[in-house]
This record gives C-alpha cells, sequence and structure tokens, in this order.
C-alpha cells in the first residue's frame, strides 16, 4: 500500500526493510554479555507433552532467553537506574524519520574500534531526522550469528553525544552489542550521556544488535519501531525501514 507523506513523498508499506535478527534456539543463535544459548523446550507436565511431533496435541513451549544478549532489542534509561523502568511505557510513537550510516570505526593504539564525531559529522548531513541507525563496516553475515562475548567490539565515543545533541536524535539503532566499551569497569558513560542518568532521565531509546544488509543504501528512511510489550528496561524489536520516493 503506498502511504503519503506529504505532496511529494510517499513509501510503500509493501517493501519493507527488516533491521532485526531473529531469535532461535541453540549455537547458532546471534549472543553477547556470556550469555548461555536461548532454549525452547516443550512444556511437560502431568501427562501433557508440548510438542506434536512427540505425540501432543499443540506445540506448547517455554522459550529462555536474555533481551540484552540474544539479539535485536530496544532499552530505555531503566536499563541503568535503580528504579525499575519499562521500554514499553517510554516508545509510545512508532514511526520516525531516520537517517542510516554507514561507518568504519577508528582503530586505536590498544586495539579498540571507535566511532568518533568527526566520523559521522562527515556523512549525516543536514536535513532533520528522529533517529539515527549505524552500520558498522565490514558489513559481514556473520554478525547475525556471531559470539560477541569478550570479542571486544566497536563502541561509540563520548564526543558522539554532541551531534546526538544537535540533531535532537530520539533514538539511536546500531549493530553492535552496545554503544559503550565491552568491558569498562561498569561506567556505561555513552548510556548515561545519551539518556541524561541520573540528573533528568529522559524517553529515548537505545536498539542493539540490530543487521543492516549491503542491499540497503545510506540515507533518509521512514523508520517503523516494532517491539514486544515486556514491561522490562529492555525487549526484543523488529525496526523496519521504508525508502522515501519521490513523486
Amino acid at each position: 500500500m503506498r502511504l503519503h507523506l506529504n505532496e511529494n513523498e510517499y513509501i510503500e508499506t509493501n517493501e519493507p526493510l527488516d533491521l532485526s535478527i531473529g531469535l532461535q534456539a541453540g549455537e547458532g543463535n546471534l549472543r553477547a554479555w556470556y550469555v548461555n544459548p536461548p532454549t525452547f523446550e516443550p512444556v511437560r507436565a502431568n501427562g501433557f507433552i508440548g510438542s506434536v511431533v512427540e505425540g501432543g496435541g499443540v506445540n506448547f513451549r517455554d522459550v529462555f532467553f536474555n533481551p540484552h544478549g540474544h539479539g535485536t532489542h530496544t532499552e530505555c534509561h531503566g536499563h541503568i537506574t535503580p528504579e525499575v523502568v519499562s521500554v514499553n511505557k517510554k516508545l509510545r510513537s512508532y514511526f520516525f524519520k531516520a537517517r542510516l550510516v554507514s561507518i568504519q570505526p577508528e582503530i586505536l593504539e590498544n586495539g579498540d574500534e571507535l566511532i568518533t564525531k568527526n566520523q559521522l559529522a562527515e556523512k549525516i548531513g543536514d536535513s532533520p531526522f528522529e533517529a539515527l541507525i549505524l552500520r558498522t563496516l565490514p558489513n559481514s553475515i556473520e554478525k547475525t550469528s556471531k559470539n560477541y562475548s569478550d570479542t571486544n567490539p566497536p563502541y561509540l565515543d563520548l564526543s558522539v553525544i554532541e551531534l546526538i545533541e544537535k540533531f535532537d536524535v530520539q533514538h539511536l539503532l546500531v549493530d553492535m552489542p552496545s554503544v559503550d566499551r565491552e568491558s569498562d569497569e561498569g561506567k556505561l558513560a555513552f548510556h548515561h550521556a545519551f539518556w541524561n542518568v541520573p540528573e533528568n532521565p529522559n524517553d529515548k531509546t537505545i536498539t542493539e544488535l540490530i543487521y543492516v544488509d549491503d542491499s540497503i543504501e545510506d540515507g533518509l528512511y521512514i523508520l517503523e519501531m516494532q517491539m514486544a510489550p515486556f514491561e522490562n528496561d529492555a525487549s526484543p524489536s523488529r525496526p523496519v525501514l521504508y525508502k522515501i520516493f519521490k513523486k
């Protein structure tokens, strides 16, 4: 279906570009933060078997996973505050103008891979947007099944916050496990600065562990944020892009 944004632009809702990574049981699933693989197990109780192949009437499985460690997820400031805050209460609208940017992180002397303000400033353009999507290069399909634990993945330099504030970015999406360094003694400096914690926490969101296929070009899109309604600081999500067409 064609959806008109204004008299000159429109999107085709039947041409979605899915940025999420699906959840599956076992070793092939993406993971980070030293968590074990997800498990999908048939319920077995009082003679009931939740597996058709094992003779049950229905498939009825318990799923054990961690939103932060097992796939694409969206989080709010409740991730780093003593107060339990639900991302389901913070994400209350779902369509946004988004800018997709591809970045080759800088390699520091200690081997860290860092995305800096200067790198982003060269590519971010001048058009206003509400969501910023970062695709790191190289962009291997391995990102969809990798175990990131103890690999020191790329992260964002704190200076990037200046651009976040300049463009008033409300939603940040990355294909890394975190916007902060994997091992930073629990400081999570970028998380704190992005959400303005503890001074005055905001309603912004961070989405991690997305995958942006190489066929999707850098530029401006309409982003739809689909998210499971978990009352938790983070929830599994499915960010979807729609190309903006000109009349």
